[in-house]
């Protein structure tokens, strides 16, 4: 579970401009905020299975915006190698001008 809600909260951070605003109010105060549906549900006076039904239909929106956009993706696959990159230079390879461009990278993120 701390798996799938650590993948939505970053589809979220990478695709939340994409979504309505209620979409992404129910998503942040599910994920980010830890609002159980009855808590978001008495906060919009709707039901709880509307809450729910909402949240499936944006975490299935959001991945499919990922599978087309792949932005988790790549930023998944720049950290590894920003983390290989460090990785060596840790081994004693010390060269300022790659070291500048390692923190180039991280900002990127």
């Amino acid at each position: 579970m701390l798996e799938k809600t650590n993948r939505m909260n970053y589809l979220y951070d990478f695709y939340q401009a994409l979504l309505t605003p209620k979409q992404s109010s129910y998503m942040a105060l599910y994920y980010l905020d830890d609002y159980s549906l009855g808590e978001i549900a008495e906060e919009y006076d709707v039901s709880r299975q509307a809450v729910y039904d909402n949240i499936k239909r944006t975490e299935a929106m959001l991945e499919e915006y990922e599978e087309k956009l792949l932005l988790f993706e790549k930023f998944q696959k720049r950290s590894e190698l920003v983390s290989k990159m460090k990785q060596l230079l840790g081994e004693g390879n010390d060269n300022p001008a790659l070291l500048e461009l390692i923190a180039e990278l991280e900002k990127l993120d």
